[in-house]
Parts: structure tokens; sequence; C-alpha cells
């Protein structure tokens, strides 16, 4: 059986999720956890959308079947090993009931198609109505739907990411746009990490996170630029952030240097820091910048980092006074991540951010 399926009614589903777009509409962006199940690859799909123009339906309909004609044995087989799959990594029972999920570009022939082999193939079918474009549109009402926020912010090399997890690990709801970005947010911020997605998959994963999260707690996110690396925050979220109120974290510069050292200090990608500095050239000036290149080359990394932290330093305090929510600062320094995440949430508290816990959030 097909049943059509709404987005949030999709996305509440269980069962695997089959993408049957091209791998590389995939690659670009897709729903967080779909696998790619494609119907065509990237030339079989460019090469029926060329005769649909030329041609029209019905040719453009002939040259799909024959692309997919051959391959339709080990389409069923990879959605069956999947759902399977799928089964066993929530630990459910594999249930005939269970449906597959699958979805297109608009909800169209190549998803419809697909849900003929496999609803053929013996498994029930959930179709995206609207497909992923719909979908898409799911993601610019959630990114903009209003939930209180509080922002984390910080000096560069206060911890604020470390934070942020802790505060996650003590049930606070948290959103950890550097984390979804694969980036720290600056010059630096993509040494030793994955590639980043796109700003497209980036909004995805974004949604999703915001979409889980209640509105009746504070959401703490830390204070970013529109821009975590190359990937945009969604301007209806970056509003939100910055007219929410900001808990400051404070350490000491000495701390923050040595923070900063064991974060990148022992980094095999010399020519990465090196291009990173480069990078920031022109707001550190020619004198200072080749200090620190000089510096890193020899493996000093404090010294570098010291200087690097008096552009950011800068920065972040212009950012942070462009903000017309309150601050309110927390000093830190000395403190480990636990302890420090008890002590933000007694000041967010004490400032009346959070609701009184029963729960005593002692510093000692």
């Amino acid at each position: 059986m097909v049943v059509a399926l709404s987005v949030a009614q999709f996305l509440q589903a269980e069962g695997p999720i089959f993408d049957v777009r091209s791998p590389g509409e995939f690659a670009k962006a897709h729903i967080p956890g779909a696998v790619s199940l494609p119907l065509f690859n990237d030339d079989e799909r460019a090469a029926v959308g060329t005769c649909y123009k030329r041609q029209g339906h019905e040719a453009a309909v002939e040259l799909g079947l024959g692309f997919v004609g051959p391959k339709l044995v080990d389409l069923v087989q990879q959605a069956k090993a999947e759902r399977q799959r799928s089964q066993q990594e929530m630990d459910l029972e594999l249930r005939a009931t269970t449906a597959v999920r699958v979805h297109c570009w608009r909800g169209g022939m190549r998803s419809s198609s697909m849900a003929a082999l496999l609803e053929a193939a013996g498994m029930p079918v959930a179709l995206l109505e609207g497909g992923y474009k719909r979908f898409r549109g799911w993601v610019r009402q959630c990114v903009g739907t209003s939930k209180p926020v509080i922002t984390l912010g910080g000096m560069t090399g206060t911890a604020k990411t470390d934070l942020l997890g802790a505060l996650a690990t003590m049930g606070e709801q948290t959103l950890d746009l550097e984390g979804l970005a694969n980036h720290r947010g600056s010059s630096y911020g993509a040494l030793g990490l994955p590639p980043q997605p796109s700003t497209e998959h980036f909004e995805n994963l974004v949604a999703i996170a915001w979409d889980g999260f209640s509105s009746d707690r504070p959401i703490w996110i830390e204070a970013e630029s529109r821009n975590v690396g190359s990937c945009r925050v969604p301007p209806e979220l970056f509003e939100q952030m910055m007219a929410a109120p900001v808990v400051e974290v404070q350490r000491s510069p000495e701390e923050r240097v040595e923070y900063l050292a064991q974060v990148y200090g022992e980094s095999s990608d010399l020519a990465g820091l090196l291009e990173a500095t480069e990078r920031i050239r022109k707001r550190l000036g020619g004198a200072r910048t080749q200090t620190a290149l000089d510096a890193i080359k020899r493996g000093d990394a404090a010294t570098a980092i010291a200087i690097v932290l008096e552009y950011y330093d800068r920065t972040y305090r212009y950012d942070l006074d462009k903000r017309p929510g309150p601050i309110y600062p927390v000093p830190l320094t000395g403190l480990d991540h636990a302890v420090g995440a008890k002590a933000v949430l007694t000041a967010a508290q004490s400032a009346g951010l959070l609701e009184a816990s029963e729960t005593a959030y002692s510093v000692h």
C-alpha cells in the first residue's frame, strides 16, 4: 500500500527514507538521515530532462524506462537491505507493516515509480507529498518559528562549545551550530574537521534540530556571526539569536591561550595554520602577521595565538556591542567545563532567564 504524507507526518513516520533523486542532487543537500537510492544517475537524469524538452513526455518516459530496467532487481535488494538494517539499528522488530519512506524533487514520476516498484516487492511505502521541494518550504517555516533563546557569548578561547556540550549533558536544550557546520567559526575553524555541508544542507540540519526543541524552555546557542565558515545561519534564526539575552563567559587571557594551544598547537596541518593566518593579514597588520607566522613555523603556538587574539577580541567586542539584549558576565577562570556549566546555569537563573531548578548548581 502506498500512502501520501505531509512533511510533518513523513518526518515522524518509521522506516528508512529513500531519496530517489540523482546522486548530485543528494550530495548538494538532502533530508537528514535519508539514504540515496537514485532512480537515475546524474548523466541519465540530464539525458531524460533534455529528451523531455526536445521530444516530449512520452519519449522521456521511454528513455527513462530504458535506464531503469536493468537496475530493478538491484534497487529492490538495496531497499530491502536498508529497511532491515534500519530496523536493527533502532532495535525494533522487523514488522511487515513498517513502511519505507520515499521522495524525489517534487513528488512526481521518480518517487511514484519507485513506490510502485517497492510496493510490488512487498514493502508498504509512504510518499512525501510535494517531495523535497515541499520539505524545503517546511525548513524555512521551521527556522522562522519563534522559541526562547539564550546566547552563550564569550571571547575566542573561552571554551564555549565545550560548555554547550556540558549544558546538553545536564539536560539543557542546546543548538551546536559549529558542530552542524563542521567549523569552529574563525579563520582557523576548518582545521582538522570534515568538509562543511552546503548552506542548504546546513539549514536542513538546523531545522530538524529546531523542530525537536520545546518552546517551554530556552535553547542555548553559541554566539555566532551570520556565517559559520561557508555555512550561512538561517536569517530567521539569526534574528532571534541577535535579540536574545547573552550570558557572557569570561576567562583569563592566559587560560584562553592555553586552551587554544591545546586545540590547534598540535595540528599536523602546518600549511593550514599558515594559510589561515595569512587570511587575516590585513586585519592583523603586516608586522604582527609575520611575527605570528614565524612563531607557528618554530612551533611556538602560544605566541602566535596571543597575537591573533588581539584581532579576534576586537571583533568580538564590536559584535557584542551591536546586540540589543542584556548581557550577563560569568567569570569562569580556573573552572573546568562541568563546573563552568553549573556556574552558567546559576547566572542564568539569577538573571531570571531560567526557572529555578530543584538541582542546586554549586560551583564548588
